[in-house]
């Protein structure tokens, strides 16, 4: 008999796959329990909770996922939709592990399963979830039967008031100006989870905001676009809306509402990096309010933000720890310095109020607040945040990784480069200073996990340096 392999489907970070084909209601199952016995129960945890988006396919997969957690013992308490960070907070709140079914930005055939320990701690290659795949694959061959154990509880629980309420405790929109703000959900999960927390009910005040929805019907076929806002045709909605209303911003959910992308009130985009750099100033200031010492707060980003987030956050005073891209890293530098904040240019937003996991919502709260807590509209606000030119990622397919990537080394050489390996190669060329005709820009090239793939950054001083770079580059990787 072949043996099952789930290499496929159980990525670097979570469980990604198209159903029925290579996920299903068999496979999830199997998942369910060797979550129960890798996760679970050596945890000590008293049982798990699981949460699911919009997808048609959704409900099913995660009733079979629980079914086979409870199948080794273990109780489960079932949230039903959610959002990503819902699941988080549900994780965080109730002190257990959990698991959200979600494919995120994926096209409608796909659904995947995001995990977490209990406290919202990731679950990850390197934190149980290969030991998940090849459990799972072994009671996927027959080779791991079900235990003669008692089944674990089936409970239901509706968290999405308290997870709201929670929200609104973090971030103080009471006393701002009226703002006018058009939210594209993406027909995600962004549609259900902006009404509760940024309009009134279920006991909150409303606000001084006018939301004009944009795509708040839940439907997991995306049928006005794919709720992947990093893919700027997807902002073209959202761009025109703004405009057409007058609105003070727009933001932008994914399809599990974990990552918000924010517009100005032109309909010009806001870099993340920037958003990234607005949130860690909020966050110094908050840190040093409640008493702590500036250098002692710490704030976590990405090696392929832009050079302006270290800069801005050593204006606070505050330590920027640099790190690699991906979420479980992000995290672990956060736990082992207790930072108050984490950020990624994907537009992913990390608070250790929320147990040091992401939120988009939390981010799309301190952009509202910052705006409305003084008079000038956004684009001033964020004026001295978008410093430098930046070529956002840029794919290469190419057969030869390391082949591609020692001749941009060999190149980048003769300008007089810093080089690092902390994830895939960056290069630094600090410039001369301004004026000098020696212009600061850096890359960062990066190896996909799963593909045969070189994804470029580049960022500079200026625009006709940034296009130096990146044309010389994606010329040396794709010879």
């Amino acid at each position: 008999m072949t043996a099952t392999s789930l290499a496929d489907v159980v990525k670097a970070y979570d469980v990604r796959g198209i159903v029925p084909d290579q996920l299903d209601t068999r496979v999830t199952r199997a998942l369910g329990a060797a979550f129960a016995e890798v996760v679970v129960i050596p945890e000590g945890a008293s049982g798990c909770v699981i949460g699911h988006d919009m997808r048609d396919t959704s409900p099913e997969l995660s009733s079979a996922f629980a079914d086979g957690a409870r199948s080794r013992g273990v109780d489960v308490t079932l949230i039903g939709l959610a959002s990503t960070d819902g699941l988080y907070y549900a994780s965080g709140a109730l002190d257990l592990p959990g698991a959200m079914f979600t494919a995120s930005h994926n096209p409608a055939a796909y659904n995947g399963i995001k995990l977490c320990r209990a406290g919202a701690r990731p679950v990850g290659q390197d934190s149980g979830l290969s030991d998940i795949r090849v459990l799972a694959e072994r009671i996927l061959d027959g080779s791991v039967p079900d235990p003669d154990v008692t089944p674990g509880d089936l409970a239901e629980r509706d968290v999405l008031a308290d997870y709201a309420s929670f929200l609104r405790g973090l971030v103080d929109l009471s006393g701002i100006r009226p703002l006018r703000v058009v939210v594209d959900a993406g027909n995600g999960m962004g549609g259900f989870t902006v009404p509760a927390v940024l309009e009134a009910g279920a006991g909150l005040p409303a606000l001084p905001l006018t939301i004009v929805p944009l795509y708040f019907e839940l439907d997991g076929t995306f049928p006005n676009h794919e709720a992947n806002p990093l893919d700027p045709k997807n902002l073209v909605d959202l761009q025109a809306a703004v405009v057409e209303h007058g609105a003070d911003l727009g933001l932008a959910f994914d399809g599990d509402a974990d990552r918000c992308f924010v517009v100005d009130e032109r309909g010009e985009p806001v870099s993340p990096s920037a958003i990234t750099a607005l949130i860690a100033r909020r966050e110094v200031a908050r840190a040093v309010a409640q008493g702590a010492t500036a250098s002692d707060v710490a704030i976590v980003h990405n090696v392929i933000c832009s050079a302006q987030v270290p800069e801005v956050i050593a204006a606070t005073g505050a330590r920027a720890i640099r790190t690699r891209v991906g979420h479980s890293f992000i995290k672990a530098e956060m736990a082992r310095h207790d930072a108050v904040f984490g950020g990624e240019h994907s537009a992913h937003y990390y608070f250790r109020d929320f147990w040091f996991a992401d939120t988009g919502m939390l981010a799309a709260m301190h952009t509202l607040a910052a705006l409305g807590e003084q008079d000038a509209p956004l684009s001033v606000v964020m004026g001295d945040l978008h410093r430098y030119a930046a070529s956002g990622e840029i794919n290469s397919t190419v057969s030869d990784a390391a082949a591609a990537t020692a001749r941009v080394r060999t190149w980048a050489q003769g300008q007089g480069v810093v080089a690092d390996e902390l994830d895939g190669l960056t290069l630094t060329h600090a410039g001369s200073g301004e004026g000098s005709g020696d212009p600061m820009w850096w890359l960062n090239l990066r190896a996909s996990n799963t593909e045969p793939l070189l994804r470029l950054n580049v960022e500079a001083a200026g625009e006709a340096t940034m296009e130096w770079v990146r044309d010389t580059a994606l010329a040396l990787i794709r010879a």
